[in-house]
C-alpha cells in the first residue's frame, strides 16, 4: 500500500514538472508556419517594387530589360521616338526623346556586367542634329552587341541613329526621309552660314557612310534630290528600298531583331 502511494506521488510530481516546463511541439510548428508567410510576403513585396520600377522606367524613359528568354540573355530595350530634343525643351504635348536621359543610360549599359546587348526601337521624325549625332556616336562606341529596328519612320537625324547599331532592321512599311540640314528661324544668307551647313551635312554623311554600305556620293545625291519632295529637296525611302541602297542591313520585325541579337550575344561569348 505504501509502495502504491509512493508511485502515485512520483507520477503527480512528474505531471507538475511537465506543467512547469511544457514542451509544446505544436507551438514550434506554428512558429515555422508564421515565419514562412513573412518571408513570402517580403519576397512578394520586393517583386512588386521591381515591377513598379520597371513600369515606371517604361512609361518615363521608354526603356526596359528583356530577360525572360530561353537563352538567359539580358537585353536592354531602348526606344527612340518622336522628336530628338536638344538643348531647348520642346512643348509638353510633343513626343520627345531627351538626350540627357539616353546618354547616361548608354554609359550605364556599357558599364553593366549584367546587360548582354542593346536593342533600339526607332520611330522618329528627327530633331536636334547635335543631340542626335551624340546619341548615334554613343551607340556606335558600345562594346556590347547592338541591333536597331526602324518602325514607322526614321527621318532626318534618325538615319544616323538607325545605322549606328552593329546590325539594322526595318519593317516593310517604315520610311526614311533623307534631306539637307535645316535651321529654324531667320538665316543670314552669307557664305559662312552655308559653309557651316556644309560641314554639318558632311559630318552626317560621313557617319552614315562609315556605318552602312552606301557610298558618300550616293547618299549625298539622295539628300539633294529634287524630284520626290514637293516643297523641299531630299528623298523618301520605304522599307526594302533602304536595304537595296545598303543603308539598312535587312527587312524584318521584332522577331528577327531579337533572334539576331541573341545570335550576336552567343557569338560574342564564344569568342
Amino acid at each position: 500500500m505504501q509502495r502504491e502511494r509512493n508511485m502515485q506521488e512520483t507520477n503527480n510530481n512528474g505531471q507538475k514538472e511537465n506543467q512547469k516546463n511544457p514542451i509544446d511541439v505544436n507551438n514550434s510548428d506554428s512558429d515555422n508556419e508564421n515565419k514562412e508567410p513573412v518571408e513570402d510576403q517580403e519576397a512578394e513585396k520586393v517583386k512588386k517594387e521591381n515591377e513598379e520600377l520597371k513600369d515606371k522606367k517604361i512609361s518615363e524613359y521608354g526603356q526596359t530589360v528583356l530577360e525572360n528568354n530561353k537563352k538567359e540573355h539580358k537585353i536592354h530595350l531602348l526606344s527612340i521616338i518622336g522628336e530628338i530634343e536638344g538643348h531647348e525643351c520642346l512643348p509638353q504635348h510633343n513626343k520627345t526623346t531627351k538626350y540627357e536621359h539616353v546618354l547616361p543610360q548608354l554609359a550605364a549599359i556599357e558599364d553593366s556586367s549584367e546587360i548582354d546587348g542593346l536593342l533600339i526601337l526607332i520611330n522618329t521624325v528627327g530633331g536636334d542634329v547635335e543631340a542626335g549625332l551624340a546619341i548615334a556616336e554613343m551607340i556606335a562606341s558600345l562594346s556590347k552587341p547592338t541591333v536597331s529596328l526602324v518602325l514607322g519612320g526614321s527621318h532626318s537625324i534618325g538615319v544616323p541613329l538607325a545605322v549606328s547599331a552593329d546590325y539594322s532592321f526595318i519593317v516593310p512599311t517604315a520610311t526614311m526621309i533623307i534631306h539637307p540640314v535645316r535651321m529654324n528661324g531667320t538665316v543670314i544668307g552669307v557664305t559662312q552660314t552655308f559653309e557651316y551647313f556644309e560641314k554639318i551635312q558632311d559630318r552626317i554623311i560621313k557617319f552614315v557612310v562609315s556605318h552602312s554600305g552606301i557610298s558618300y556620293s550616293d547618299f549625298k545625291n539622295l539628300m539633294l534630290a529634287t524630284n520626290q519632295l514637293a516643297k523641299d529637296v531630299g528623298s523618301i525611302l520605304v522599307g526594302e528600298e533602304t536595304v537595296k541602297l545598303k543603308i539598312i542591313k535587312e527587312v524584318g520585325g521584332i522577331k528577327e531583331a531579337l533572334a539576331k541579337m541573341n545570335e550576336m550575344i552567343e557569338e560574342g561569348k564564344k569568342q
